[in-house]
């Protein structure tokens, strides 16, 4: 263990990827510690990528990338208007509420950040608001988009613990909206001390039918596809190709948006990103299997049971070390290594793996909003042209949002596990 973690630090202080660091670490492991063992380490890396259910990763992803080039963006936006609008601040309200439809139709938080962040940070700037502010709600917005479903870093998490996509879905489904309304808010109590504009709708009563209709075809989209997992209707990697087919017939023969010549340079963006989260899935899932082999994470389990410690106290500090590996590791890496050595930890403590997995999920999100890696502030920097530093120091009011609900779905498991248990239970 000592050569598997002084190598694994020494890589990534080299500034070498994590997925990449890993699998150097574990290659030294075996080659120091046990070099018979070195010739299982292509099956195991191939076997790291051998799931059916992964095949769901790369279609949620295409059909993410399949309504964002369709114009649902601009659309939602519009839709939003007509809700949040009047409010003062009524362009940062509309930046949460689309948000929170985004997320539920891209599975993603860098997508949602480009998305929206793209069409709402240089509207915001021209309508009054400071750059700082227009950027800094963005990116914290964006963070449910990993947390409400459908959701990609969930896919992952349901391959690592074994536990049901559709309960997981389902079990995120609440702390997101939380986040939601927390943040909406934030947003206009900042709004109100900022005397920030609102903005006039004027639009005809048909006008706006026209734009509510719009809107919910892309809506209805989640509500599709997880419906279908959660009533069993298809299995979660069935539900994501009727996803893409949905998303290919709104986007091209409703809102006539989507371009056929479009296709192509989508369908390869989705092959790399998912190629990408392969690559760290396999090389995250040996570096698993030498955790086990070491027995670390019923060596975790027994030292979390056997602390003379309160059980709420013990959960903090969980949620900081998750935080805290936010911070530091990509999303997909630390969901892979977060979970097989706290989730029999957590089963000690009465957290069930759907209840541990938001925890999860819903913390990790908060690493998007946080330099140095902070994908989401690396999105928004390039759209605004500040500093990450910059934009992390205005998303702050709005986070409270996020570690508010962190806190309530630790203590409170009725808010993940309500629903999962109305469905499947």
């Amino acid at each position: 263990m000592i050569i598997l973690l002084i190598s694994l630090a020494a890589f990534l202080a080299l500034g070498i990827p994590i997925a990449y660091s890993l699998g150097l670490s574990g290659f030294l492991y075996f080659v120091f510690e046990q070099p018979a063992l070195i010739s299982i380490l292509p099956p195991r890396f191939l076997a790291g990528m051998d799931s059916y259910a992964m095949i769901a990763l790369p279609l949620f992803v295409l059909m993410g990338l399949l309504m964002n080039a369709g114009g649902i963006t601009a659309r939602l936006i519009n839709f939003s208007l007509l809700f949040v609008g009047r409010f003062r601040g009524g362009l940062g309200a509309v930046n949460v509420f689309a948000s929170m439809i985004f997320g539920g139709i891209s599975g993603s938080s860098v997508s949602d950040t480009a998305s929206v962040g793209a069409v709402l940070i240089p509207e915001m700037k021209k309508k009054g608001y400071t750059a700082e502010f227009a950027s800094g709600i963005t990116v914290a917005s964006s963070t449910m988009g990993m947390i409400i479903p459908p959701s990609v870093p969930m896919i992952i998490y349901a391959l690592v613990s074994e536990e049901s996509v559709g309960k997981l879905f389902l079990g995120s489904l609440i702390p997101g909206v939380i986040i939601g309304v927390l943040m909406l808010g934030i947003t206009l109590g900042v709004s109100y001390a900022k005397k920030y504009p609102r903005e006039d709708v004027l639009l005809t009563g048909k006008e706006k039918v026209a734009t509510a209709r719009q809107a919910i075809l892309a809506i209805i989209m989640p509500v599709f596809v997880v419906g279908a997992v959660v009533f069993g209707i298809a299995t979660p990697t069935e539900s994501a190709g009727l996803g893409v087919l949905y998303a290919f017939i709104i986007g091209a023969f409703v809102i006539r948006d989507l371009k056929f010549k479009a296709i192509p340079p989508l369908l390869r963006d989705s092959i790399l990103t998912s190629a990408n989260v392969m690559v760290i899935i396999a090389l995250s899932k040996l570096y698993i299997w030498i955790l086990a082999l070491e027995r670390v994470p019923q060596t975790v389990a027994l030292f979390i049971s056997g602390l003379d410690l309160p059980a709420f106290l013990i959960l903090l500090f969980i949620d900081i070390i998750i935080l805290a590996t936010g911070t530091f590791v990509d999303v997909s890496p630390a969901i892979l290594l977060l979970t097989p050595v706290f989730l029999p930890a957590m089963g000690v403590l009465g957290v069930s793996r759907i209840q541990f997995g938001v925890i999860l999920i819903s913390g990790l999100a908060i690493g998007l909003v946080t330099p140095p890696v902070g994908m989401c502030l690396n999105v928004a920097s390039a759209i605004s042209k500040l500093g990450i530093g910059t934009i992390f120091r205005a998303a702050m009011p709005f986070l409270l949002a996020n570690i508010i609900t962190l806190i309530l779905i630790t203590f409170i498991p009725q808010l993940s596990m309500w629903l999962p248990a109305l469905f499947f239970e």
